[in-house]
């Protein structure tokens, strides 16, 4: 597989002259922080100009939390990134998150709730209604699978909330695996069972729908699960 010769590096799922879509690795910032730690719009600009004499244009079409892993799309000129993040405004771009939770989630569900993030300290929590100042978040989800204690869940999102899938199912009581923000002892955030696994949409250029999947690490604790490594 290609990849961007950065470090860290970035497996390219796809590449053409509008799009990059990329295996974002866990534990990697989207785009620049406080931290200054290496981000993928950073290292994805530094792969682009190897081969390109200007500075070269690349577009955010959505991000992944830091500890996240999985499918990340880029645009390559601002009239694809325009007409992406039209698809995005429009939830015509399907995503499907796959999460390894503790809890009792039942076979399937959807879940609304009222989010705010305090911008001081980068938390998200649940609000009521009466509070005026959440914004409203919705997602369904499906169990797949259940070994042991765990329970593999396909996420689906209706809204694009920071944290969104994080917060809700903690909330609900099914904290993801790993999730030491939001519900889980676990010491180091970025090994997070919270995966982007597939990512349906138009090619900004051909107006075609385009389909990819991306398969989970072999990595504890998806390999508890048989059908995450089909």
């Amino acid at each position: 597989m290609k990849q961007t010769q950065t470090d860290p590096n970035i497996p390219i799922i796809y590449e053409d002259e509008y799009l990059l879509l990329i295996n974002k690795p866990a534990g990697l910032l989207s785009q620049e922080d406080q931290t200054g730690d290496p981000d993928v719009l950073k290292l994805c600009r530094r792969y682009l100009s190897r081969s390109q004499k200007n500075d070269p244009f690349l577009g955010l079409i959505h991000r992944l939390d830091r500890p996240v892993g999985g499918l990340m799309l880029l645009a390559k000129n601002r009239k694809a990134a325009d007409n992406l993040s039209k698809q995005l405004r429009d939830r015509t771009i399907q995503k499907t998150y796959w999460a390894v939770t503790a809890g009792s989630p039942p076979r399937n569900g959807v879940l609304t709730h009222q989010l705010y993030k305090n911008r001081d300290t980068n938390i998200v929590k649940v609000v009521t209604d009466n509070q005026q100042k959440g914004k409203r978040a919705e997602l369904s989800f499906a169990k797949l699978e259940e070994s042991d204690d765990l329970h593999l869940l396909s996420v689906h999102l209706q809204t694009g909330r920071p944290h969104q899938i994080r917060v809700q199912l903690a909330h609900e009581g099914y904290p993801i695996w790993g999730d030491y923000k939001y519900g889980n002892n676990q010491p180091d955030g970025r090994r997070m069972a919270l995966r982007a696994v597939e990512l349906v949409f138009k090619h900004p250029e051909t107006d075609q729908h385009v389909h990819f999947e991306l398969a989970p690490p072999s990595a504890h604790p998806w390999t508890k699960f048989s059908i995450a490594h089909q």
